[in-house]
């Protein structure tokens, strides 16, 4: 899984190489192309926060966040990509270190999710995060496909 969560970066400037400002404002259900590329580095942005919470914290309350509405601001909407692509390599350049050092122990401590209710362990978040790239850079790469650009 953390090969998985080191490799999104790449992928994620390559699924989006070469598109125009239009192609990149395609819609997949409610997202464009642009706000998923900004949805991913907020997402991982909030996860490495929550690994870091949760390493020095004993099963802290992670805040949540309103992903829909992150998405609607005028950034997502109308950033530069290569602004979400630089905070997504930086993101990661940063969390990757501390995943391939992480002991058994460290990814079995958990944090609490509000929304949930539940308690979540880091070993489970990575799980979720390793799925999390794949799923959106699979959205955008069915886009291109679908639209042949």
């Amino acid at each position: 899984m953390i090969d998985e969560i080191e490799q999104a970066p790449a992928q994620l400037r390559q699924a989006v190489s070469g598109l125009s400002s239009a192609q990149l404002d395609t819609r997949y259900r409610d997202w464009t192309i642009r706000q998923i590329a900004y949805h991913l580095a907020d997402s991982h942005v909030n996860s490495y926060v929550r690994f870091k919470l949760t390493l020095t914290e004993d099963n802290p309350t992670i805040k949540p966040y309103k992903e829909g509405l992150w998405s609607a601001l005028d950034d997502a909407r109308h950033g530069d990509i290569e602004i979400a692509l630089q905070l997504f390599d930086a993101i990661h350049a940063r969390w990757l270190p501390s995943l391939r050092q992480m002991t058994p122990e460290q990814f079995a401590r958990t944090f609490f999710h509000p929304e949930s209710g539940e308690s979540l362990s880091l070993d489970v978040a990575l799980g979720y995060y390793a799925w999390h790239g794949r799923h959106h850079i699979g959205q955008i790469l069915w886009l291109r496909n679908q639209h042949q650009f």
